[in-house]
């Protein structure tokens, strides 16, 4: 006689055949699309300038460093993609702002790759990563403005740049106030395990 034990498949349902990690990007991309699009509906403007402040660029170039390129950047175009689709997920801009826009979406590719890479964990490192993200994001949302307007560069520059930078610097303060710290958190957590 044997003296093994039958072995029995496992009941199965449909959440079964999804693998976790994936389960988890998309949960985590979807999450970061959403943590966009409640940004931009926090907004204001200056009179006379088309381009709105928010948080989008804070939640944006954080997220990018947070979540790696393939997540953040898959996050930024599907909030894109939604937001054309007309959910409600722009901040009121008339479409001056899709340059900047679009600049999330390369700023996340960027920031990511280097984030993954080891990048951005120290206070400078972010300080540089939130820098270097900020400029793509101007460079391409500059440039859609001054077309979008027909009013050119220097408009561009001064309406869709310079009144931005003081908030920008803001936070990128708070992106280093809060990003390193996470890094030695977890840095000892994991040193624990």
């Amino acid at each position: 006689m044997s003296s093994t034990t039958p072995t029995f498949a496992q009941p199965r349902v449909l959440t079964d055949l999804i693998p976790g990690a994936r389960v988890k990007d998309a949960a985590l991309t979807l999450g970061f699309t959403l943590a966009i699009a409640g940004s931009a509906q926090l907004f204001f403007y200056l009179p006379g300038n088309p381009v709105p402040y928010t948080g989008q660029t804070f939640v944006v170039l954080a997220g990018a460093i947070a979540l790696g390129a393939q997540r953040a950047t898959a996050g930024s175009l599907l909030y894109l993609a939604l937001g054309a689709l007309g959910l409600p997920f722009f901040a009121a801009s008339g479409g001056a702002t899709l340059g900047y826009i679009v600049g999330f979406a390369v700023a996340c590719a960027l920031l990511g790759t280097w984030a993954s890479r080891g990048g951005a964990r120290s206070v400078p490192a972010v300080a540089a990563a939130m820098v270097v993200g900020n400029l793509v994001i101007y460079a391409f949302g500059a440039t859609w403005l001054g077309i979008f307007t027909g009013l050119g560069a220097e408009f561009a520059v001064a309406n869709g740049v310079v009144p931005f930078l003081w908030l920008d610097a803001v936070k990128i303060a708070a992106a280093v106030a809060v990003v390193p710290p996470l890094w030695k958190l977890v840095g000892q957590r994991d040193a624990d395990v």
